[in-house]
């Protein structure tokens, strides 16, 4: 039976839905993509650990910095509206 990966994490390969979320790197080193709407608190101890709505915990390579930095890039995209060249 194939292990299913949780709906959140999602693989690298740039696809039109994976443009709706954030890229992040887990400290496996394994690139993935993550909704950013599930974010629910970012902390910082050996790794940056991102909580998300449903209770589950995601460690990544990224600081927290650059995680806001990514979400608020993301909003943007959202709010302001881009085209396909912006992206």
């Amino acid at each position: 039976m194939a292990v299913q990966r949780p709906f959140y994490l999602v693989k690298r390969p740039i696809t039109e839905w994976s443009l709706s979320m954030i890229a992040l790197t887990a400290v496996s080193g394994k690139e993935f993509y993550l909704n950013c709407e599930l974010i629910y608190r970012v902390d910082r101890s050996f790794d940056t650990i991102i909580t998300l709505t449903d209770g589950k915990t995601v460690r990544v390579t990224e600081t927290e910095k650059e995680i806001v930095e990514k979400v608020i890039q993301y909003k943007r995209k959202i709010y302001n509206g881009f085209t396909e060249g912006e992206i």
